[in-house]
């Protein structure tokens, strides 16, 4: 078996998951449907466009959606998404 080094976030969610402090949700099945439905259709392709980001901004973007697991303009459709739908808001 391999030896895997964690942080110490993981560390807490792993000793929190042996502590029983997370319980499964009831209906999960359904709720894992519904969200992947969610997931669909914020990140459906609908148009293609074309901005322009500093190289600096691209790359912690990239840094980003790797943490996440997703493409970068991925991440970056679904920011934008979240905005369109007042979601999040930004501060200038």
């Amino acid at each position: 078996m391999t030896d895997y080094k964690i942080d110490k976030e993981e560390e807490q969610i792993l000793t929190d998951i042996e502590n029983g402090k997370y319980k499964s949700i009831p209906h999960v099945k359904e709720e894992i449907k519904r969200v992947r439905e969610y997931a669909k259709n914020t990140l459906e392709k609908l148009k293609n466009i074309n901005i322009r980001l500093s190289h600096k901004d691209i790359q912690k973007l990239k840094v980003k959606a790797a943490e996440n697991g997703m493409p970068y303009q991925t991440l970056v459709a679904s920011i934008l998404h979240q905005y369109a739908a007042e979601k999040i808001e930004v501060k200038l």
